[in-house]
């Protein structure tokens, strides 16, 4: 084909210049390379780091700062955490704990806060870093929310001296300086949602605030939550001595339970990590209702997990094996009783799965599902110790609790067996009327058929 004939569609086009970049829009090249600096990252894409810049997103951020204070109060430093929405929008956050360091870091020769509060990937949640548990997998939960925020503002009481600094949409605005003395530790983190990223809402919610602190104080016996609400001139405060056997009480209020006091216990296995020093901790709660659905709540480092995991996998797998090697034990099944299924097992069950895990691995920093599989075979073993004992020592609430299971299994077969009637009379299309059985033999000898009239008869 000669240069004359091609069509006009196959002519080569001229590049299109960019000229911001001064090269052709349509050519790959360095030019189209961007390397955001410092938190652009999380301005660009938010969604990525908070879930959504909806209501949803607003409150995950208080989450996130949240979270860093029970770190340290996991990390056995930290008894209060004050939580406040102030008048103007605001929220803070303070915590009695040892207060981010605010020595020159060695490497970077810039204060750890200005460090930790800017860069996405600095904090002491890495390897072996200050936290041998944590809630803040990715170690970007105080940052993402400096990047997000109209104004931002960290003190930090430490070695008698208070600190302070200042951002602005992750921008340091104020280099840390010394405020004032003290006696005491701790951090306080102040800021404001930034009207840029938060477009649809930037208003508190007290009662989606006050539930989630309530369920930190249950996950966390023996600190004292204080929830601050300037807005409506109202306070509360959490603190939970027996933690989530409490919480599983709370959960089964107004309910008719079958057992009064709930079956708690706790159990700790070394992490198959060589390089952690720290075992995976596992605390469990239960009590059985007269009601026909479970209400199970998982939690990985005080962290909500609402699609489950690997801990709830083997809680469940535990609880089903420990009923029916009891009840077969002891002949409380008996033949013709069909057998336990996981679904009869947990009937009516509450209960709160709760496991502290050195090296988390969650599905995304909104941490939804817990994927460790080592926690499976742990949780699994020390609910299979622990719940045997507890039968065996307790054999009239596990006669009541099995026999409970055992109502389940007769309904759940007999709901089988009338589904398989209804089955076989549509396939044999010869549908009765509702008052009518079908006849049980064929043979006219010992059949006979009665005419009546109306529905008394």
């Amino acid at each position: 084909m000669s240069e004359q004939d091609k069509p006009e569609d196959l002519e080569p086009t001229k590049a299109r210049k960019d000229v911001a970049n001064d090269a052709p829009e349509d050519v790959y090249d360095s030019s189209k390379i961007q390397k955001l600096e410092g938190l652009e990252g999380v301005r660009k894409r938010p969604d990525m780091y908070i879930g959504d810049t909806n209501e949803r997103g607003l409150h995950h951020c208080v989450f996130e700062i949240v979270d860093n204070s029970i770190d340290e109060a996991l990390a056995g430093y930290c008894s209060q955490i004050t939580v406040s929405i102030h008048n103007d929008g605001s929220c803070s956050v303070e915590d009695d704990g040892r207060g981010i360091p605010v020595d020159i870091h060695p490497k970077y020769q810039i204060p750890a806060l200005e460090l930790v509060m800017t860069n996405l990937h600095a904090g002491g949640k890495f390897g072996k870093g200050a936290y041998q548990v944590s809630g803040g997998l990715h170690g970007v939960g105080a940052k993402c929310v400096n990047a997000v925020s109209e104004w931002f503002e960290v003190e930090v009481r430490r070695d008698g001296k208070v600190h302070k600094m200042e951002f602005s949409r992750g921008i340091t605005q104020k280099k840390m300086k010394i405020i004032g003395e003290t006696k005491r530790n701790g951090t306080r983190i102040a800021f404001s949602p930034d009207p840029e990223i938060f477009l649809t809402t930037r208003e508190f919610k007290f009662e989606l605030l006050s539930k989630r602190l309530r369920e930190l104080a249950f996950l966390n016996p023996g600190i004292k939550i204080v929830f601050v609400d300037e807005r409506i001139n109202k306070t509360v405060s959490y603190i939970f001595k027996d933690g989530i056997a409490e919480y599983v009480l709370f959960l089964n209020e107004n309910k008719n339970v079958i057992h009064e006091k709930p079956i708690s216990f706790h159990g700790e296995a070394p992490t198959p990590n060589p390089d952690l020093d720290a075992n995976i901790v596992v605390d469990i709660a239960m009590q059985y209702n007269d009601s026909y659905s479970d209400q199970i709540y998982a939690y990985a480092n005080s962290i909500h997990n609402f699609e489950g995991g690997t801990h709830l996998t083997g809680f469940r797998t535990a609880l089903t094996r420990v009923i029916n090697n009891y009840a077969k034990q002891n002949n409380l099944i008996k033949d013709k009783d069909p057998n336990l299924s996981g679904d009869d097992t947990r009937e009516g069950l509450t209960a709160v799965v709760s496991v502290k895990v050195p090296e988390p691995r969650f599905e995304g920093q909104t941490k939804t599902k817990l994927s460790n599989g080592e926690v499976d075979g742990i949780v699994q073993k020390i609910t299979g110790e622990e719940l045997k004992f507890y039968f065996e020592t307790n054999p009239q609430v596990a006669k009541a609790l099995i026999e409970k299971c055992l109502h389940a299994a007769r309904a759940r077969e007999a709901a089988r067996k009338a589904r398989e009637t209804v089955r076989k009379g549509a396939l044999s299309g010869g549908g009765l009327p509702g008052k009518l059985a079908d006849c049980s033999s064929k043979d006219p000898a010992v059949s006979e058929l009665y005419i009546v009239e109306g529905d008394s008869a």
